[in-house]
């Protein structure tokens, strides 16, 4: 099916893999040919959205803005426990390089970007290079890479394991568990224990790509703490990082969708991709 929007025109429902008999699939926003590709993953922790969240109000505009942007399912929560959701991530991008040429898309050098959980599943795939566990094999393609070269981080988690180390009184107090949806639904202490080693910040290193981190300042769902973190961890490893405190703003808000924002981030992956 293809359609438009603000002059876009959208590929949908392409299939890049079958899971269990289940069909992953994606949607093209195009920009024009031999525009920088990013690889975009919705959020809603882990466990709800799709791959058309948000198309009207930030992909079309992104891609309006010369970069195309292919967006992506995954497995959810609860039906796919870790790491089943970062295997379907890793399978798209292999996909995307594997038919790069026959889709059109400049796929030798790609983004990704990602808001709330998406964030994290993007900011993991980035950091975990070479990670044979979370590798996986979906979608196949294993002799493709599944590296990208550019990170756009909208108001995820970073520090997976402190957040996951709750109190029983604070999991019963506090809301949204998303590290238990992610990692299953098991007892506090074990809980924590799985979460070990997922944390972004135990990840950087000096070979990360590039990222621009953004989060809202007054963020009630992910601190912008988190944010900050993630940015100062990547800076002391020295790999390059940008972050952006939007005033105001609070978690998934309109802000991050607007012109401005909008125009900004497609400035920085095109300086970062081309």
């Amino acid at each position: 099916m293809t359609g438009g929007g603000e002059g876009v025109a959208v590929e949908q429902d392409l299939i890049y893999a079958t899971v269990g008999g289940t069909e992953l699939r994606f949607d093209i926003y195009r920009a024009g040919p031999g525009s920088p590709v990013v690889v975009y993953l919705h959020g809603g922790g882990w466990s709800r959205g799709d791959k058309r969240a948000e198309a009207a109000t930030r992909l079309a505009p992104l891609a309006a803005h010369g970069i195309t942007v292919v967006s992506i399912d995954y497995r959810l929560a609860p039906h796919a426990v870790f790491p089943q959701q970062l295997h379907d991530v890793k399978g798209a991008v292999r996909w995307l390089r594997a038919n790069g040429t026959r889709l059109g898309l400049a796929t030798g050098r790609l983004g990704v970007w990602g808001a709330s959980a998406g964030a994290y599943l993007g900011s993991l795939l980035a950091l975990s290079e070479g990670d044979g566990e979370l590798e996986g094999a979906v979608g196949g393609n294993l002799e493709q890479s599944s590296a990208v070269q550019a990170v756009v981080h909208w108001f995820g988690p970073a520090d997976l394991a402190a957040s996951a180390a709750r109190s029983r009184l604070e999991i019963r107090l506090l809301p949204f568990p998303f590290e238990a949806d992610l990692l299953g639904n098991v007892e506090p202490e074990e809980l924590a224990e799985r979460a070990r080693g997922l944390s972004l910040l135990s990840r950087v290193s000096p070979q990360a790509p590039p990222f621009l981190i953004a989060h809202g300042d007054r963020d009630r769902i992910v601190p912008p703490s988190e944010g900050v973190a993630l940015n100062d961890a990547l800076g002391r490893a020295g790999a390059r990082s940008r972050f952006e405190l939007l005033a105001g703003a609070g978690h998934e808000d309109a802000e991050f969708d607007s012109p401005a924002t909008l125009a900004a981030t497609a400035a920085w992956l095109r300086a970062v991709l081309g």
